[in-house]
């Protein structure tokens, strides 16, 4: 990295002071305020309103019973809804009131109706051709209605002539990234949930400054939740000084926010409209393992050449144009791909909003469990989930069919592992095979299955993925990759240890108290 690039790029990411206001006027800030203004409402009313507390509890309970039967009128999730009763009937004012306040999405309605409008706006920008679609109904009919699912919720198309190279490591994709920025004549369009400094960013900026000078036109979004935890509050205007364009995707506003609903965890690279990744891999130094964080980190990607890239260059522009007044997709949606006529197979990209009731993350990895017929093989970094989904995974194995999981054996967050620890027995139970990652942390997030069909991107298996982030991935079919995948999961397979009934009895007591305990708030995690 020169010196000049270093000056001036590298030290604009020094990270600003966060202080203790983002997080005193957070969600964690409010949970903790209304939690104390209910306490000292109940200790008032023991020291000085007597007389007056069965009306205290009296319209404690009322309240409390009016929240339970609008909660049982909504539209959650099954698994929601019983935290919430479970919240509300302990402490019915704060369990109301921050009920109330995580609906209202204070802070986030401007987002979902800029959203909401751009999707409806932009969902002919794609169309839709019969022959990729026509084709796949030959091959395989339900791989096809899924694809059809996918175009009838998101307008995401179904494409032919996409090559499609899969990296069983983030060095490997950060090794082909770097090539591909340093390719770019017209556009680089990057979208990640997380930046942070350090020598993976670094060389990346390093290209992109240098790109800019050559005419390229650069874009960078980053999740709003970095200014938490890696970036200050005015990165972009830091980034601009070299040329860059550059936002966070919905900051957070103080108190306002809740915070935890609506993140972009997406993560995108579009060169000149010809090549796209995505993937786990984050621009940070554990992805590639240049510093160690709970060990090893295994994580993947794909890239993508050809046509199926254009699915992916409007995913960025929705998320770009949120605070345009101007909405910018004519001129970079007129760069057509060049078609890899020899690439073979099938590639859907897609995104997933959670402003709708289309949870098309989850029904994808459903239905592959749904049509499987000899193995489902999957990795995730969490294992937090609803009914539903653990009912299909454990079906699924009930039925025959070979149902592997790789999680985690070092978590990187110690109530995401005690939760995915309450499913072991009976997943167990009915026949799934569930491994631990032993050399350190899986961030990848894969579904393979048959050697015919898999999915690979952003979404994880938990609530936050399936109901509440902006997510992303490709479903392929028939592609050359799909047998490199099913390797890469029995390669990772080998080096992970087992999970049985015995090791579940030795698990430390302390984790399964914790996973018990927490076990009614997973749809909050």
């Amino acid at each position: 990295m020169n010196k000049q690039i270093e000056e001036q790029g590298l030290n604009l990411l020094k990270k600003g002071q966060k202080g203790l206001f983002h997080v005193v006027f957070s969600r964690v800030g409010l949970m903790v305020v209304l939690l104390v203004l209910q306490f000292m409402i109940l200790f008032a009313g023991f020291a000085w309103f007597k007389e007056a507390l069965p009306h205290i509890y009296g319209g404690s309970t009322i309240f409390a019973v009016a929240m339970v039967l609008y909660v049982l009128n909504r539209n959650h999730d099954p698994s929601a809804k019983i935290t919430w009763l479970v919240i509300i009937m302990a402490l019915p004012v704060f369990g109301g009131l921050f009920y109330i306040y995580t609906q209202s999405d204070l802070g986030h309605r401007v987002l979902k109706k800029r959203m909401g409008e751009i999707i409806d706006w932009t969902e002919g920008s794609i169309p839709q051709g019969d022959e990729a679609i026509d084709k796949l109904k030959t091959v395989n009919y339900g791989a096809a209605s899924l694809a059809e699912y996918i175009h009838r919720v998101g307008k995401f198309p179904t494409y032919e002539n996409t090559e499609v190279t899969y990296f069983p490591s983030g060095e490997d994709k950060f090794e082909e990234l770097l090539v591909q920025l340093r390719n770019a004549k017209n556009f680089i369009f990057l979208e990640y949930f997380i930046i942070d400094e350090g020598y993976m960013w670094g060389n990346v900026l390093e290209i992109l400054a240098e790109k800019v000078k050559e005419g390229v036109d650069v874009r960078v979004i980053y999740d709003g939740t970095c200014e938490f935890s890696t970036l200050p509050h005015d990165y972009p205007k830091r980034l601009g000084k070299l040329g860059i364009k550059c936002k966070a995707f919905a900051p957070i506003t103080p108190f306002a926010s809740t915070h935890y609903n609506y993140r972009d965890h997406r993560k995108i690279a579009v060169i000149d409209g010809d090549i796209a990744f995505t993937g786990g891999i984050n621009l940070a130094d554990e992805y590639i393992n240049r510093i160690e964080k709970r060990g090893h980190w295994k994580d993947t990607a794909i890239m993508l050449k050809g046509e199926a890239v254009k699915s992916f260059t409007l995913m960025f522009l929705q998320a770009w144009n949120i605070d345009e007044k101007k909405i910018e997709f004519e001129t970079f949606m007129n760069y057509n791909p060049a078609p890899v006529k020899s690439a073979g197979g099938f590639v859907v990209p897609y995104g997933d909003c959670p402003l709708d009731d289309d949870k098309v993350g989850e029904r994808v990895y459903m239905d592959i469990l749904n049509r499987a017929q000899k193995y489902v093989h999957i990795m995730t970094p969490y294992l937090i989930l609803d009914g539903e989904m653990e009912t299909a995974i454990r079906f699924a194995a009930e039925r025959g069919v070979d149902v592997s999981i790789i999680l985690p054996a070092i978590p990187d967050k110690k109530v995401a592992y005690s939760l995915a620890k309450t499913h072991y027995k009976g997943m167990l139970e009915s026949g799934v095979k569930i491994y631990e990652y032993t050399p350190g942390f899986i961030h990848a997030k894969v579904f393979v299955s048959d050697d015919r069909e898999a999915v690979v991107g952003t979404i994880n298996l938990d609530y936050r993925s399936l109901y509440h982030h902006f997510e992303c991935a490709a479903y392929m079919y028939g592609t050359k990759c799909i047998n490199q995948i099913e390797s890469d999961f029995r390669k990772t397979a080998a080096v992970c240890r087992r999970v049985t009934h015995e090791t579940i009895k030795h698990e430390k007591k302390s984790l399964k108290l914790l996973g018990f305990v927490m076990k009614g708030f997973a749809p909050l995690m």
